[in-house]
Formats: C-alpha cells, sequence, structure tokens
C-alpha cells in the first residue's frame, strides 16, 4: 500500500512538470512568429541647412603691453605704469569698464644663447594682456589707435560678432524647415509614394563669431593721422537640420 502511493506521487509530479513546460514553449515561440510579420514603415531620412548674412553690430579686440628691464620688479613696475595708461585712453575713448577683461598676465626671464655656452641672463619680460569689447563699430579703429599711442606694443586680433544671434537663428532655423519640407516633397513625387509626417527632427549649428583676425601695432604714429580702417564684413549664421518622414505604403 505504501509503495503503489509512492508511485502516484511521482506521477503526479511529472505530469505537472511537463504541464508547465509546454505553454513556457510557446509562449517563447509566438513572440517570435510575431516579429517576422513585423516590418518598419518605409521613410525619408533628409538633411538640409538655412544660412542667413549679416553685419555684425560688436567687435573684440585683444592686446598687450609687453616691457623687458633687468630685473623682474622693474619690468612688472614698467609694464603696469603702461597698463594704466592704456586703461585711460581706454575710458576716454568711451569703453565702460564692464567691457575690458584682463585676459593674461606673464612674467618670464629672458636667457641669450651662444653656442658652447650656458645660457646668460638678460633680464625679465613682463606681459599683460587684455580682451576689450566695443558695441560702436565706428570706434573700433580710433580705438586700436588710442591704445597703441598710449603704450600698447601688441596687438593679437581683432573679431566680430552679434550682440544677440536670436533672431538670425531664427531665420535661419525657418529657411532650413523650408528646405527640408521641399526637398522631402521631391523625392516623394520622384518615387511615386505619398508623403506622411515627419517621425523627428534635429538640429545643429547656430551662430558662432568669427574668429579674430591678426592686427599689427605701429610702433610710432601721429597723433593727427587718420584712424585705422576696419572692415567689418558680414558674418554668416548657419543651422543644420535632419528630418525623418513617413511614406505611406
Amino acid at each position: 500500500m505504501i509503495r503503489s502511493v509512492r508511485t502516484l506521487s511521482l506521477g503526479a509530479v511529472l505530469l505537472a512538470a511537463s504541464a508547465l513546460t509546454a505553454p513556457a514553449a510557446f509562449a517563447q515561440e509566438a513572440p517570435m512568429a510575431g516579429m517576422h510579420m513585423m516590418q518598419a514603415p518605409p521613410s525619408l531620412n533628409l538633411s538640409a541647412y538655412g544660412e542667413v548674412r549679416m553685419a555684425p553690430d560688436m567687435a573684440t579686440i585683444s592686446f598687450g603691453v609687453v616691457t623687458e628691464a633687468p630685473t623682474a620688479a622693474a619690468a612688472m613696475r614698467q609694464n603696469a605704469s603702461r597698463m594704466t595708461e592704456v586703461m585711460a585712453a581706454l575710458r576716454r575713448a568711451g569703453i565702460a569698464e564692464r567691457d575690458v577683461q584682463t585676459s593674461g598676465l606673464n612674467l618670464s626671464a629672458q636667457y641669450d644663447y651662444v653656442q658652447n655656452q650656458p645660457p646668460k641672463l638678460r633680464g625679465y619680460q613682463a606681459s599683460n594682456r587684455v580682451t576689450v569689447t566695443i558695441n560702436d563699430l565706428s570706434k573700433v579703429g580710433t580705438t586700436a589707435d588710442a591704445v597703441v599711442a598710449a603704450g600698447v606694443n601688441q596687438i593679437d586680433g581683432i573679431g566680430f560678432g552679434l550682440q544677440d544671434s536670436s533672431a538670425a537663428e531664427d531665420r535661419a532655423r525657418q529657411l532650413a524647415v523650408r528646405a527640408l519640407q521641399a526637398r522631402a516633397a521631391l523625392y516623394s513625387q520622384a518615387l511615386g509614394v505619398p508623403l506622411g509626417g515627419i517621425r523627428s527632427l534635429t538640429e545643429s549649428g547656430g551662430y558662432s563669431p568669427r574668429p579674430p583676425s591678426p592686427m599689427y601695432a605701429r610702433a610710432e604714429m601721429s597723433m593727427d593721422a587718420a584712424a585705422t580702417p576696419v572692415a567689418a564684413g558680414e558674418l554668416t549664421v548657419r543651422i543644420d537640420i535632419s528630418g525623418v518622414y513617413d511614406l505611406a505604403r
């Protein structure tokens, strides 16, 4: 009697195990069959851009005062004296303090090198560089002349930009979208397939100031000389976009 009960119990366990295993195998096969039946809808992946050209309304000038002296203290003292005159010249030119920023202050030893001899200390060089933002382009040339007359002996470069680029960027976006829509319609017509809605849209690019161009300070200039001519030219604001359009089946 005890032996028959054990046999029935083992059979029940095997039956239950088989009952649990069969649906699991079926459940694994069902999604795979559905995946084979699904196909990605046809689509167009296109890109376009919009550009706006406009005149800049601001400029930045980077310049510096470089002095040399036998001692470090003397080099720094001479540099500070000349830079004080430069700052005063900027104020007289109508440049606000908030538009003047120190961009570099350096002191380094200077050596003379002769072949087969150890380096010989010549003195020390002090350098003080500032970057000035000019919001009135008519003052760019006169400002450059004023700081040179006050003691600047190194002008690193000048760059032009926009005080507010949002309007130009928005106009470029509109032109980019129109170009993208026209390109999508052209492909749809050429393929003979109706164009669906847009699935996604991405943007890149935007306004970036023009890199500074080199300028060189004049060692000598007369106070009655004409202002240094400066041509601002035009800036290009470009927006790049990419879009994915659905095509009707």
